[in-house]
């Protein structure tokens, strides 16, 4: 057996991008010794000696591994004072290019491959020539902390030439019992923790008495392993699903109190009661299938439906940003492969929260990944997996705030297009087989269902670095091209039901998918990346790429055949067999044999206490500013407002050739639209609009009006582009920290109330959700890191006559600006006062009696086709919405903030120009239809506060009549342009 080193260098300085991102990522990170870098791609080759000759090595290197134009193929040493370090992926973790190599490989030359067991292995790895005044542990150190991850990475200063790769032996096979039945609560609940179960005692005493009273054994590894990951927060929902016993105790003299101030309820099954209870009031038509599917399905037209689903991949993007993120769009790709009897993914949004950028390193706790770099992987990992499916990314929204150091949270979603007779969840049927479709299973992703159900310390990076996941987005592309196929073929589809194998693995797709017939799977027919795998990692890996069917005996063989014409691996695992019974086996051995009524109903009901204690906080007085321009810009650069130019140019948003509306828009690309518009059939005028609302901030104050105004965020978003709020969906994804803690729990309880109120007043429906509830990170010291409380609301609307879409920037001079919506006294939570250190108390209070009237009054004028523009003013005020206006259509403006609509206690200028009340628009209105619109809008608060100008000078007057500022409007779009310039 030979094993050869390959080193592939650019032949140029200048074809060394990699050198020269990894230069402009130390500079980044302060690290100025480093004058230059350069880089080279590292493949180790193993196979035996008769295919590897020299000559076929040649062609190997030339054909396969180089581009002969740009590379060469010849290793080259230090040169000078150059630091040689070299970073190598850890065995066992997936490898794409690796695996794309093999393939290749084999294909030149001319022999069969096996993924299993390919005829020549590769490994892969990337080299560093770091230049400038260090010392081998300088260099070592900066690759380790700025360049690679010790979870699924090595560095080695000397080249890395293992004698022979590593391989795991072949299982032996030995059936494991875990003495339950007599252990007492306080050894259960080691049990529980030290076996990375995340269960609390009363789960784990539920199943104790399962195993004493019906079963009258122990039970084996792989059955507390499937229990743990079905009753997993992840998988199961329980707190969201718990009875509630919740106190109130509200400031009475605080302005918009939630209006069920001090007093104590019992809420049976929170979100059932909440969410789920709006949507079933509504009872709208057009919503086809909602909390039923991997995703919410509307209807499109009569013949299609369009789904959608938001998901978050928190806990392995804050270990690996670059493969969680990757893998979190992945599996929110696979939730809509897997809705009804499978979706085509059409388009997918992405929202990020993270620290600040600029956080100084020594603020950074250990075991955490420095905020900046944290950003710039999870970009990479979202934008290389959508970009490799074919699929835009067309939406989202990225904040930050000092409390998500320890937890960023990723949220992707992903919007999908369905025949509507398809759109109903199938249903696994007796005698069908269990075909496991796509990648192999392998170690990564074990225990990430488990895992993501607490909070994180600072060892939890070396402690589950095996739940990270490594994607193909290849293979889910390929294995998407199949289901199609299968679901389109001649006489009906091939399949009963489908579902993505996400959290859980194996266990939780066939333990859903069987629930109501029992199943018996034989784990040894699996298809595995490497040896040595036990029957229980087997079950509950969370490997990516894969997909779980049922399928009638007489055409399994035919998916079978249509996926190999793909080369896309299927592979009969067992049969739904009626049973009632989840039945594992290993090579013949019974490893597992549960009822199915046990995993999904023996959970027992939660009752958890929720408390809320309005916060005492005051509004600051005396905040005015001096200079009015330099707010302004200061406030444009917040990173939370300012421009994500650099994350959205990454993506491609116009691939499939469907989007209408862009994540940036004007003429040079430079305005943040409000929400993205997709044509999801090539013929017709139909579209959707996509929209997200977040607040986080708000939530400091109160969480029933931070849920609102993210609520009224999303909606006024899809208003902005042309949407009918009448024809809207909304998801609600919470992210919180742990809600063992009362306060948090009745956070999450108002927030849940509030989604009730919003979606009955505005009568925008629920169709699908996913909470996170443990975000929290504690430090060596042991100081715990609570994230704010953080509800994302995505909508989705169906536009009848995309035609009708408009875009934000300011079109032609001469136009007026119409300001819409009542700017009151509501600077609390505002970026204006964040950037003065405060808070304070009067957050914006969404007006649930006129904001749903008004919404439909705007949409009805931007339908008409009064509207040039319109834009939403939230974040930063109308200061910030109307520099935005008008640097995105490069026009300026003249504005008189006296005769804004305002109420009658605001007398000061920065509240008119920094409140982020809620419900208010700018509008750009050619002054033929200035009298039409104000005629509809004025019941709301609508006045002409300026005009449109060529001069590109932005001016404002105050209510005294004083010009406040006349600042370039080029100068604005820069301060705008800066922060994330990366």
């Amino acid at each position: 057996m030979a094993l050869y080193r390959v080193e592939i260098h650019p032949k140029n300085p200048q074809d060394d991008p990699a050198g020269l991102a990894a230069l402009h990522e130390l500079r980044q990170a302060g690290q100025t010794a480093v004058r230059a870098v350069r880089t080279a791609r590292i493949f180790l080759l193993q196979g035996d000696d008769r295919l590897l000759t020299a000559p076929r090595l040649n062609r190997i290197k030339n054909e396969v591994l180089a581009d002969p134009v740009t590379e060469t193929a010849e290793p080259q040493n230090a040169a000078g004072d150059a630091r040689r370090v070299e970073v190598h992926v850890k065995p066992g973790v997936m490898d794409p290019v690796a695996a794309s190599c093999e393939m290749a490989i084999a294909d030149l030359l001319d022999v069969k491959y096996s993924a299993a067991a390919p005829p020549i292995e590769v490994r892969t790895g990337r080299l560093y020539f770091l230049e400038g005044e260090l010392t081998d542990a300088d260099a070592d150190r900066m690759v380790r902390k700025f360049l690679a991850n010790d979870s699924i990475e090595q560095v080695h200063l000397k080249p890395f030439e293992p004698k022979e790769f590593p391989h795991g032996r072949p299982y032996e096979f030995k059936r494991v019992e875990v003495p339950l039945r007599a252990l007492t609560p306080e050894q259960l609940h080691a049990l529980s923790r030290k076996g990375h179960l995340f269960l609390d005692l009363t789960e784990m005493q539920a199943v104790q008495a399962y195993f004493k009273q019906q079963q009258q054994r122990d039970p084996t590894d792989v059955e507390l392993e499937t229990i743990a990951q079905s009753w997993s927060e992840h998988c199961v929902h329980k707190t969201l699903k718990a009875r509630v016993e919740f106190t109130h105790h509200a400031d009475p003299a605080a302005r918009g109190e939630h209006p069920a101030a001090s007093r104590t309820q019992t809420i049976d099954n929170l979100v059932k009661s909440t969410i789920f209870r709006a949507t079933s009031e509504l009872n709208l038509p057009w919503t086809i299938s909602v909390f039923k599917d991997n995703a919410g399905v509307i209807a499109f037209n009569d013949d299609y439906a369009v789904c959608m689903k938001v998901e978050t991949h928190n806990r392995p993007s804050a270990i690996e940003p670059y493969g969680g993120a990757a893998t979190g769009i992945g599996g929110c790709i696979r939730d809509v492969m897997g809705t009804g009897l499978g979706a085509k993914p059409i388009a997918a949004t992405d929202v990020f929260c993270f620290a600040p950028p600029d956080t100084p390193a020594a603020d950074v706790p250990a075991g955490v990944i420095h905020p900046r770099r944290s950003a710039q992987r999870v970009t990479a990992g979202v934008r290389d997996y959508g970009n490799r499916m074919g699929i835009p990314t067309v939406n989202g929204a990225v904040y930050f705030d000092q409390r998500y150091i320890g937890n960023p949270l990723v949220f992707c979603g992903t919007i999908g297009l369905i025949p509507r007779r398809f759109a109903q969840k199938g249903a696994a049927a007796p005698g069908d087989r269990i075909l496991v479709m796509g990648g192999r299973t392998g170690r990564d992703g074990i225990h990430g269902a488990t895992f993501s159900s607490d909070v994180v310390t600072n060892t939890h990076a070396d402690e589950f670095s095996h739940a990270v996941q490594i994607g193909n987005a290849i293979t889910e592309k390929k294995m998407l091209d199949v289901l199609l196929q299968a679901r389109d073929a001649a006489g009906g589809p091939l399949f009963h039901a489908i579902t993505d194998c996400g959290a859980g693995g194996l266990s939780s797709a066939v333990g859903e998918m069987g629930e109501k017939t029992g199943a018996a799977v034989q784990l040894e027919k699996v298809p595995l990346k490497y040896q040595g795998l036990s029957y229980a990692e087997i079950w509950i890996s969370e490997a990516q790429e894969r997909m779980v069917l049922a399928a009638p005996p007489e055409k399994a063989a035919k998916i079978i055949a249509l996926a190999a014409a793909e080369d896309v691996e299927v592979t009969d695992i067992g049969c739904f067999d009626g049973s009632g019974m989840l039945s594992l086996t290993y090579e013949g051995h019974n490893v597992a044999l549960i009822a199915m009524e046990f995993i999904h109903d023996g959970l027992p009901r939660p009752v958890r206490k929720a408390l809320w204690q309005q916060p005492h906080l005051h509004d600051p007085s005396g905040h005015e500013p001096r200079d009015y321009a330099h707010a302004l810009g200061d406030i444009l650069a917040h990173p939370t407002i300012a421009s994500k130019h650099w994350i959205i140019r990454q993506y491609d948003h116009e691939v499939q050739g469907n989007t209408l509306i862009k994540p940036l828009v004007g003429p040079g690309g430079n305005g943040p639209g409000d929400a993205a518009v997709v044509r999801p059939l090539a013929a017709g005028n139909g579209a959707v609009a996509l929209a997200v609302g977040c607040q986080p901030r708000f939530g400091d104050v109160c969480p029933y009006h931070m849920a609102l105004n993210g609520m009224d965020e999303a909606i006024r978003n899809i208003v902005c582009v042309g949407g009918d709020p009448a024809r809207t969906a909304l998801l609600d994804n919470f992210c919180w920290p742990k809600c063992t803690d009362p306060m948090h729990l009745g956070a999450l309880v108002l927030a849940c109330q509030a989604c009730y109120d919003g979606a009955m007043a505005y009568r925008t429906p629920f169709i699908s959700g996913k909470d996170s509830l443990s975000n929290e990170f504690i430090t060596e010291s042991g100081r715990r890191i609570c994230i704010p409380y953080t509800l994302l609301i995505s909508a989705i609307s169906v536009m009848a006559d995309a035609r009708r879409c408009i875009t934000m920037e300011a079109k032609q001079p001469g136009n007026k600006l119409v300001a819409v919506g009542t700017t009151r006294r509501e600077l609390g939570g505002s970026i204006y006062w964040a950037l003065a250190g405060h808070v304070g108390k009067s957050i914006p209070v969404v007006d649930l009696k006129t904001a749903p009237a008004l919404h439909q009054a705007v949409a009805g004028v931007i339908a008409a086709g009064l509207v040039c523009s319109a834009h939403d003013a939230s974040e930063g005020g109308l200061g910030v919405a109307l520099a935005e206006m008008l640097f995105a259509g490069d026009l300026g403006a003249a504005i008189e903030l006296d005769k804004c609509p305002r109420s009658e206690d605001v007398v000061q200028d920065d509240v008119l120009l920094f409140s982020e009340s809620a419900g208010r628009y700018v509008l750009e209105v050619e002054p033929r239809n200035c009298a039409a619109v104000l005629a509809k809008l004025q019941p709301f608060g609508a006045a002409v506060i300026g005009e449109v100008n060529a001069r590109r000078q932005m001016q404002i007057a105050g209510i005294s009549g004083k010009v406040l500022l006349n600042e370039p409007v080029e100068s604005l779009r820069q301060r705008w342009l800066a922060p994330l310039d990366w």
